[in-house]
């Protein structure tokens, strides 16, 4: 058990009344709906045209045609995208929650930069140049910085504004380091500049199979801390009033977040908003209880993420635009706009 001594945890947020928690459940199911249309949209939609009898011949009686070719690298990048837009949306409510800041995404705590700086050292000095080489990088990167975060931030003194002062320093360093490396390495900025902009174009099954014992480890962690951190965003002194172990639950934050995070940059690089953005939205519908927001965020992510994906496909046929740039286009207007209609309404 995580925190064993609250005699009662449920008195940490009162329960909702029956008809919201009916209408929640119902968004819910809504939401997976949609999840599922767009994850048929992802495997049906793409830079090559392909006929509904194509698709279907390429899922269920693969001959090795071009088309089934196609289908199969459509199908691996949906899957991916599944699993690292639940792993972002995980991070960054588990991230808000933790620091008590609902702009908190993976970047804030170093967590993106760690990663990077990882991959640009592998290629730039240890000479990988795999996919499957930037996975391990990347995600021992991400860890390790997500590790040096907890131990500046106080360990276990830690507090989310130290933990977010440390995750920016961190983030500079990293990032003028990567920049660095790259203007005196040709090489390490040709192949720094597709990886650094996320992308779900290089997805494979040895991808997918690297990282998802991670994602589900990271996933599941996330699942139990839930109430826990419900005390824990209630701000320190109700969460010891109501008996939460503030160092533990701020630990195995702080290891969910970087697993999550980690593994998901790794797989794709840095995509932007997603982390950020959906928890906060979902937190409007929602109210703050995470044992709401997490199954909201874990599904509307990648809705977001394959549906990012799907646009950057068809906007340039028969190139593409990479996801992380799609996200961004997105994702930074639309977030304005929220924080703007937020604000309004408080005035």
């Amino acid at each position: 058990m995580l925190v064993d001594s609250v005699p009662e945890q449920r008195a940490e947020i009162a329960p909702a009344p029956p008809k919201r928690r009916a209408i929640r459940a119902v968004g819910l199911l809504a939401a997976v709906a949609v999840l599922l249309l767009v994850a048929a949209a992802s495997i049906a939609v793409g830079a090559k045209e392909l006929s509904v009898a194509q698709v279907l011949h390429g899922l269920f009686e693969d001959s090795g045609t071009y088309a089934d070719v196609v289908v199969a690298e459509r199908l691996s990048r949906t899957v991916l995208g599944l699993l690292v837009g639940a792993a972002l949306g995980l991070s960054g409510a588990v991230l808000q929650a933790l620091t008590r800041n609902p702009l908190a995404d993976p970047g804030l705590l170093g967590i993106n930069a760690g990663a990077s700086a990882a991959v640009v050292t592998a290629i730039t000095y240890f000479g990988v140049t795999s996919l499957t080489g930037y996975v391990w990088f990347a995600f021992f990167g991400a860890a390790a910085v997500g590790a040096l975060v907890w131990f500046l931030g106080g360990s276990r003194g830690a507090t989310p504004v130290r933990l977010a002062l440390a995750g920016t320093a961190i983030s500079a360093a990293l990032y003028g380091y990567l920049q660095a490396v790259m203007i005196m390495d040709d090489a390490a900025l040709a192949r720094m500049r597709f990886w650094t902009v996320g992308s779900l174009s290089t997805a494979t099954d040895e991808t997918i199979r690297q990282v998802l014992p991670f994602l589900v480890v990271g996933t599941l962690l996330a699942f139990v801390l839930a109430r826990p951190l419900n005390a824990v965003a209630m701000g320190d002194d109700t969460a010891k009033a109501l008996g939460a172990d503030l160092n533990r639950t701020r630990a195995l934050s702080m290891l969910a977040a970087t697993v999550l995070s980690g593994a998901a940059t790794a797989a794709c690089g840095p995509i932007v908003f997603v982390g950020l953005m959906v928890p906060h939205i979902v937190r409007s519908f929602t109210g703050p209880d995470l044992r709401w927001i997490m199954p909201y965020a874990a599904v509307l992510s990648p809705v977001l993420l394959l549906g990012s994906d799907v646009v950057g496909r068809v906007v340039a046929r028969p190139s593409e635009v990479q996801v992380g740039v799609i996200t961004a286009i997105i994702g930074g207007p639309v977030f304005i706009f929220l924080v703007r209609r937020r604000r309004t309404a408080q005035l």
